[in-house]
C-alpha cells in the first residue's frame, strides 16, 4: 500500500520538523532565535512536535531592544515558563551603557541587535542559531539557504552558499564559525497562518485587532513609546489596528484592519499584495539592500 499524500501544510512541517532533528544530530549547541513573534512562535511549536515527549533539547535567544511591545514581552514570558524552556536574553542596553554600541540619531535600536547577537553567540559557543526568516518576505532573504554558513565575525556572504539537493543539508563548518538554520523558508505568510489556525497556536494579542494611539509616519502608523514619536507635525489619533510583524517598536508599523480572528486575519493576508514586511518594516526601506547589508555584518 502507498503512503497517502501529505497536504500542502503536513509537507511544510514534515520538511520542518526534519530540519530540526537533523540540526540536532548534527551540531552541538544550537538555539533558537525567539522574539515573541508569530514567526518565532511557530518555531518552538515545531521543535516542541519534533523532539516530543522530550523537552526541546536546546534553549532561546532573545535580543532584547528595550523598545519591545509590552504584550510581547509577557506573551514571551509566560510561553517559556508553560513550556520549560531555557531562555537567553541579551540586552542592547548592557551594550549603550558600557560603550560598546551608541544610540542611533533615528532611535531605532533595531539595527543595533547584531553586536549582542554575534556576541552571545561566541560567549556560549552556539554553532547552529534557528531563525525564522521565510523567503517570502524580503529578496535577501528568498537567498537564503536552509542551512546558511556564517564566517568567524558572523558575517554572511552569498557566494558562500552551498547547494542543497533534495534534503541533504550541510552544517559543516571551521571552528569559530556557525550556520543560520531556517526551518520555515519555504512557507509563506498564508501558510503560516493557516497552520496557526490548524493547529490552534496562541500569539501576543497585539496580532489582532485592538485600539491603540497611533501616529503617522513613512506612511505608516507607529506607536508611542520610549523609542520617541510622534515628533513635530505628527498627531496621535486613535485607531483600531493590528500588527503582521512584531520587532523594535520604532521601526515596526500597525495596519488598520478589524481583523479580531485567524480566519479574518487570513482573507486579509490572502487580499494582501505587500509581505509583512514590505507593509510595516521601517528598517527595511533605509536602502534597496538594507536586509542584505545587515545580513552581511551578521544580522538575522
Amino acid at each position: 500500500m502507498t503512503a497517502p499524500a501529505l497536504d500542502a501544510l503536513e509537507a511544510l512541517e514534515s520538511e520542518a520538523i526534519h530540519i530540526f532533528r537533523e540540526v540536532a544530530g548534527e551540531l552541538e549547541r544550537p538555539v533558537i532565535l525567539f522574539s515573541g513573534g508569530k514567526d518565532s512562535t511557530l518555531l518552538v511549536h515545531l521543535a516542541v512536535k519534533a523532539f516530543a515527549p522530550a523537552p526541546v533539547p536546546f534553549p532561546l535567544l532573545h535580543v532584547d531592544t528595550g523598545h519591545n511591545y509590552p504584550e510581547v514581552i509577557a506573551f514571551r514570558d509566560e510561553l517559556v515558563d508553560r513550556l520549560g524552556l531555557r531562555l537567553h536574553v541579551p540586552h542592547v542596553q548592557d551594550w549603550i551603557d558600557d560603550g560598546r554600541l551608541v544610540e542611533r540619531p533615528d532611535g531605532t535600536r533595531n539595527p543595533l541587535q547584531t553586536q549582542p547577537l554575534l556576541d552571545t553567540i561566541a560567549e556560549h559557543r552556539f554553532d547552529a542559531v534557528f531563525g525564522g526568516g521565510r523567503r517570502d518576505e524580503e529578496r535577501a532573504r528568498a537567498k537564503e539557504r536552509i542551512i546558511s554558513l556564517r564566517d568567524a565575525f558572523g558575517r554572511w556572504d552569498p557566494r558562500s552558499q552551498r547547494p542543497e539537493l533534495w534534503n541533504l543539508y550541510n552544517g559543516r563548518h571551521a571552528p569559530g564559525e556557525h550556520v543560520r538554520v531556517f526551518p520555515i523558508s519555504n512557507w509563506t505568510e498564508l501558510d503560516v497562518w493557516r497552520y496557526i489556525q490548524r493547529e490552534g497556536v496562541a500569539l501576543p494579542s497585539i496580532y489582532y485587532a485592538h485600539e491603540r494611539d497611533v501616529f503617522r509616519r513613512d506612511g505608516m502608523w507607529l506607536a508611542e513609546g520610549p523609542w520617541g514619536g510622534p515628533r513635530g507635525a505628527e498627531q496621535l489619533v486613535h485607531k483600531t489596528v493590528r500588527y503582521r510583524t512584531v520587532g523594535d517598536g520604532s521601526c515596526t508599523g500597525a495596519v488598520e484592519s478589524a481583523a479580531v480572528t485567524v480566519e479574518e486575519i487570513i482573507s486579509e493576508v490572502m487580499a494582501s499584495r505587500l509581505t509583512e514586511r514590505g507593509a510595516t518594516r521601517a528598517d527595511d526601506r533605509l536602502s534597496e539592500a538594507a536586509m542584505e547589508d545587515r545580513k552581511r555584518e551578521g544580522y538575522f
